[in-house]
């Protein structure tokens, strides 16, 4: 019963939060509507790309800045949010772990359900986005967070499945080593043409083998927590 309420309650949660984020999404376009249309004439007004210069962003005046000072704000705040509600859930740092990635797969998953059903907008799964902006700009076509987000809800629900039976899955060096080394080729990936977006450009295409090299990486080494055999208590029982 416990595992059936704490998903449940990650489950709306994020699907509540992304409807949040997409709120934003539809407030920030109309906030940069009128700067957009006069800087970047002849884009249509539901492209996110090519993005706002800085230049381009002081030209419209002191509104649009202190919009992208705000949202560079909400975004530390956002995963603030989702790290503590994972935290309320978790009897320990396993359960925390697997929360999190449960409710930030499912706001990343519904974030994208509520634009389309406020915006129309994205046209399709290969239709490019900006992810984050913190260290810099996070861009791909939107098929790769949704692959991201729903291979996080589906690690996540196998800990938490796992810690409610009484089989805790115990992270070895070497799973970590897998699981932040294919996190940091992700963000690399997401990230590969940051120079040119940032600066106004068109993004080039995606990195795509950067982006499955990590999730097979971090894949792997879930994967082998996963898989390994444990003791009573989480600790990696002997081959016998």
């Amino acid at each position: 019963m416990r595992l059936t309420r704490v998903v449940v309650a990650l489950l709306v949660f994020g699907a509540a939060f992304g409807c949040v984020e997409a709120s934003v999404v539809v407030y920030l376009r109309e906030i940069l509507r009128p700067v957009r249309q006069a800087e970047l004439a002849g884009v249509p007004h539901d492209e996110v790309f090519p993005l706002l210069s800085p230049e381009q962003l002081q030209a419209g005046g002191e509104g649009p800045v202190r919009a992208l000072l705000t949202e560079l704000g909400r975004e530390l705040a956002t995963l603030l949010v989702l790290t503590a509600v994972a935290g309320l859930t978790a009897g320990s740092f396993r359960e925390w772990l697997a929360g999190l990635m449960v409710a930030f797969g499912v706001w990343d998953v519904f974030y994208y359900v509520f634009l389309k059903l406020l915006l129309g907008w994205p046209e399709s799964l290969w239709t490019w986005d900006v992810l984050f902006l913190w260290p810099t700009v996070w861009a791909g076509p939107v098929i790769a967070p949704l692959l991201v987000a729903v291979s996080m809800i589906a690690v996540g629900l196998a800990v938490l499945w796992r810690e409610s039976r009484g089989e805790p899955v115990c992270f070895g060096s070497f799973d970590w080593a897998l699981i932040l080394g294919g996190a940091v080729v992700l963000v690399v990936a997401f990230c590969w043409d940051w120079r040119n977006t940032s600066a106004g450009g068109w993004p080039h295409a995606f990195n795509w083998p950067l982006f499955v090299l990590g999730m097979a990486v971090g894949a792997a080494g879930f994967g082998h927590a996963l898989w390994a055999r444990h003791g009573p208590n989480g600790q990696r029982a002997a081959a016998h």
